[in-house]
């Protein structure tokens, strides 16, 4: 699908895919400097199947055979912090719902990490990427005093265009990268995140919500961490 952005404004549409590019090609040197450049997102729709018989384990000239039978526990979502740099998921949620409240607590956990560095997210433009909570949050952890308005009525609360533009000031120690409409293609988390839905969610088995939880919990910060995604870090 041809993004909205590239069709209204293409020349906009062309410096924002480059400051994204550029922000992935100079996250080395960011790092340096003491500032974090993590590509963070959902996963939504993450269903907790139970394999009603056992897979087929691959043989002689056959591979895996995936048991097409199951039942249904729910589903799941999963948001993620990859760190560009280092390849590891830093941080990461996993719940039933995707509220700005939930997004807005991924980042709290994400900079907790190393609470007095600088941030740069890379993120897409859904509407919980540009919330009140979103604002406040930052606005809190980088010690901003300012009046920040109503939601709908004034101030920097007033509109999502009125918050984006709060939460990309470039001066602020926590500070977001937004990737055109419909080019989330861009965020390398989703790398991780198709990797992670090839290798353990299409083949798994679980027997709950929790358990299911348990185990991508598990596969996240133990099993993908132990082999560092680099792949996708600019050159």
């Amino acid at each position: 699908m041809t993004s909205k952005d590239k069709l209204e404004n293409p020349e906009q549409y062309q410096a924002t895919v480059e400051e994204v590019c550029t922000t992935y090609h100079k996250a080395p040197d960011y790092s340096e400097q003491g500032v974090h450049v993590v590509s963070t997102d959902e996963k939504t729709g993450m269903q907790a199947l139970e394999r009603k018989f056992p897979n087929k384990p691959p043989k002689q000239g056959k591979i895996e055979r995936i048991e097409g039978e199951y039942i249904r526990h729910g589903t799941l979502c999963l948001i993620a912090s990859f760190h560009v740099v280092s390849g590891l998921i830093i941080a990461s949620r996993i719940g039933q719902t995707r509220t700005e409240e939930d997004f807005a607590e991924h980042i709290r956990s994400t900079v907790e990490v190393d609470p007095c560095a600088s941030w740069i997210f890379i993120a897409d433009q859904l509407n919980t990427h540009m919330s009140e909570s979103l604002v406040r949050l930052v606005a809190k952890l980088c010690d901003i005093n300012d009046d920040l308005g109503i939601k709908g009525k004034r101030g920097i609360l007033k509109t999502m265009a009125n918050r984006r533009r709060f939460l990309e000031d470039k001066s602020h120690r926590i500070r977001f990268v937004y990737t055109p409409r419909h080019c989330s293609w861009l965020n390398q988390v989703e790398i991780w995140f198709s990797i992670l839905a090839r290798r353990f969610l299409k083949r798994g088995s679980t027997t709950s919500r929790l358990h299911a939880c348990k185990q991508t919990k598990w596969h996240t910060l133990h099993r993908c961490n132990e082999r560092p995604h680099q792949e996708g870090m600019a050159a």
